[in-house]
């Protein structure tokens, strides 16, 4: 095991420790809501603030609405996943989790996706899309403990994909 793994499971130890930013103001999130996303969407993506936490929460750069939950490691994500959550269906979603090759199978992903099950308690998860041929190993694993298995749902009525 190398010092950058060993560092990275250090790291997945750590996942309960998450600063969080939210990305808009809250007169942004209503004018968005009430609108149903027609207004109140950001030209563009801002740079988040730099956080001082090593798992770090943020408004997604690939999804509009949904968050990031990401792990770092000398200054670059180690890992990240998307995520969105229902309150009202009581359903969660995560999407391309991605962990850095050098530190794969150190605990990062299942550190950070267990994380968002214990914050958000009582949620079904699921990803949207199906799982490639290769990572279904991965979304067994991840899964195992998981209500709902991380297995394939669109997105509830609650919930739109703009």
């Amino acid at each position: 095991m190398t010092i950058d793994q060993k560092a990275a499971q250090e790291l997945a130890g750590q996942a309960h420790e998450v600063g969080w930013a939210s990305g808009r103001g809250r007169w942004r999130d209503v004018l968005q809501r009430v609108s149903r996303g027609r207004f109140g969407r950001r030209r563009g993506w801002a740079i988040e603030p730099q956080l001082d936490t090593p798992w770090q929460d943020t408004i997604s750069g690939e999804r509009h609405g949904w968050r990031e939950r990401a792990a770092n490691l000398d200054g670059e994500a180690a890992f990240s996943v998307d995520y969105q959550v229902c309150r009202d269906c009581q359903l969660g979603w995560v999407e391309q989790p991605h962990t850095l090759p050098e530190y794969q199978r150190c605990g990062l992903a299942s550190a950070g996706l267990a994380a968002l099950r214990i914050e958000n308690p009582g949620l079904s998860w699921h990803t949207l899309g199906g799982h490639l041929r290769d990572s279904k190993g991965f979304w067994a694993a991840v899964g195992a403990d998981a209500l709902g298995g991380y297995q394939q749902r669109s997105l509830c009525a609650h919930i739109t994909a703009w």
